[in-house]
């Protein structure tokens, strides 16, 4: 038995126009409120101790640090020693209809446009009453544990970045018509049960909250947020007062609710407006169904100690072991970088930029390239070719934390009658991105023991085969090598750094590989840097060494507020 409290916080943020995080497009935004945004929290303690894991999911597009710090500013003021930073897990279910603007970096603010500090509020004030009621509601609860499987008949998910995952040797090689099955297709469970009934549920399942599209004007949910609804309401139909279910995303980084394959376009074509809605309502009924019929059949009680390690990882600056490099010496990381693909979209789920310019910038990207290459001797070459060998084949338009467009200054291009490139003409005049960045940096990695469970928090958009690869590396750290030890992954947590492909799926440069922005070498960096967190939480306490203290440098209070809009939405999208 264990000591389990749990609730569920309306995210009170009204819609006033702002532009939604998740497709990028200026033009959708929020004017009204379809469902209601949670934030929903499990704390778990065992029953001698004095702090409780804590994990929290927002309905949200991703997680900042300005949203984490700032919570856990406020937990330590009003916890005090019953808090720890470590034990602290916020993540998102990833809907792309939720708010923007509550990030410090300047980047996926810049549709917003700007930071909207009454966003951040909002989240920060959810998660605080939630995880205060959590705690406070804490009981003996039995906690059981399962996995499933979707039949591969059930229109779930598919693969849309087929031709990258196919270049993984370690595949079964799928065609178009196999895109569903391109995917890890098993859901992992925990479910809390007091006097054999199931009170709550925690779901890990990798599917994008993208089945609602960039042409509607609502918060809401999308197929997570309506797993969690379902399953609750069924909850409350069989006695449970005030359940909390979280539908939790693992490896989503390739993986849409919409059908890849023959005739896609049009199919998508076919779910517009209203019919979004129930596409989206009806996938979460899927996740619901699966998730209760599981947890309704025989499963394994979760027994043993609880723990966790968190470290903040500067991932533009590593060097990798051949272990993780297929062997290749020197590789390393690189500062953050977006390509062309990143521009381009994703097919189905959220186009971008039409062919013909993302061909422009292809080539004005190798045109910088050759120019900065050009002369061996001079100062930067170094710097660049570095850049360009962890970035290769990628052809870079954006470069953070140098804040360069296409290798110029972010006011030096046109804005082609772009209203984000006018944006960031805009915030860059006004002395809003001198010193700030782009996109993070150091980001958090954290892994938590759950009696005979290793969970990976990890804080990107993770591919199905990455995931794979980093569960294995976490697998094998492991003192613990019986069939009882199972290791899973939970994706958008703690921050957002973009996405984590395999270095092959790098290679085909589609938009996750063009949203990969560390280089080539970003999931062995991660796998690197979780592989030694793996081992210190399987070591006593006391021996424990590793880094604790490093944390993002704080951005500058007075760029902040120079890209942010106060009040009236309506004079500042223009």
């Amino acid at each position: 038995m264990y000591m389990v409290g749990w609730s569920k916080q309306d995210i009170q943020i009204q819609p006033r126009g702002y532009a939604m995080f998740g497709y990028g497009m200026w033009t959708h935004r929020a004017e009204k409120k379809r469902t209601a945004l949670f934030a929903r929290t499990f704390s778990i303690r065992e029953v001698k101790a004095t702090q409780s894991i804590l994990i929290c999911c927002l309905d949200f597009g991703c997680i900042t640090h300005a949203m984490r710090s700032g919570v856990v500013n406020v937990l330590k003021q009003k916890l005090a020693e019953r808090f720890d930073e470590q034990q602290f897990v916020l993540m998102a279910t990833h809907t792309h209809s939720g708010p923007g603007g509550c990030a410090h970096e300047a980047l996926y603010n810049m549709p917003t446009p700007g930071f909207v500090p009454e966003h951040l509020t909002a989240v920060v004030d959810a998660v605080v009453v939630s995880v205060l009621e959590a705690l406070e509601t804490e009981q003996e609860t039995q906690i059981r544990y399962n996995t499933c499987q979707f039949d591969e008949n059930i229109p779930v998910a598919w693969n849309r970045a087929l031709n990258s995952y196919n270049r993984n040797p370690d595949v079964v090689q799928r065609s178009i018509d196999e895109a569903h099955l391109a995917l890890n297709r098993e859901m992992q469970l925990l479910g809390f049960y007091r006097h054999q009934q199931l009170c709550g549920l925690i779901s890990l399942f990798g599917v994008h909250a993208t089945c609602l599209g960039n042409k509607l004007n609502a918060y809401d949910g999308d197929n997570k947020g309506y797993a969690a609804a379902f399953t609750e309401q069924y909850l409350v139909t069989q006695g449970i007062d005030q359940p909390v279910t979280i539908f939790a995303q693992a490896s989503a980084g390739d993986v849409s609710p919409h059908f890849h394959g023959k005739n896609q376009d049009a199919i998508r074509r076919k779910i517009q407006g209203e019919a979004e809605y129930q596409y989206a309502q009806q996938n979460g009924r899927y996740q619901s169904d699966l998730a209760i019929q599981a947890l309704s059949s025989s499963s394994e009680t979760l027994q043993g100690a609880l723990d966790a390690v968190l470290s903040y990882v500067d991932l533009s600056q590593v060097e990798i072991p051949t272990e993780f490099s297929r062997g290749m010496n020197n590789a390393k990381t690189s500062t953050a970088c977006h390509g062309v693909a990143f521009f381009g979209g994703t097919p189905v789920d959220g186009k971008g930029a039409a062919k013909p310019i993302t061909m422009a910038m292809s080539l004005l990207s190798k045109q910088v390239r050759k120019k900065r290459l050009a002369d061996p001797n001079s100062a930067d070459y170094c710097k660049y070719q570095a850049l360009y060998s962890s970035q290769f084949p990628k052809d870079i338009i954006l470069e953070s934390p140098d804040n360069q467009l296409l290798g110029k200054e972010l006011d030096a291009q046109p804005s082609l009658f772009d209203p984000l490139i006018r944006e960031m003409n805009r915030q860059v005049k006004a002395g809003a991105i001198q010193c700030s960045p782009l996109v993070p940096s150091v980001v958090p990695l954290q892994i938590l023991k759950l009696g005979q469970l290793t969970l990976i928090c990890c804080p990107g958009e993770i591919t199905t085969i990455s995931a794979k690869r980093l569960i294995q590396t976490v697998y094998q750290s492991s003192p613990m090598s019986s069939s009882m030890h199972n290791v899973w992954l939970a994706s958008y947590c703690n921050d957002y750094m973009g996405y984590i492909t395999t270095n092959e799926e790098y290679q085909q440069q589609a938009y996750e590989g063009g949203h990969t922005l560390y280089g080539q070498w970003t999931l062995a960096a991660v796998q690197y840097k979780f592989q030694g967190l793996a081992v210190q939480i399987n070591i006593a306490k006391a021996l424990r060494k590793y880094d604790q203290t490093t944390r993002p440098a704080v951005i500058p209070q007075y760029e902040i507020d120079r890209r942010t809009n106060f009040g009236n939405t309506k004079t500042a999208v223009r």
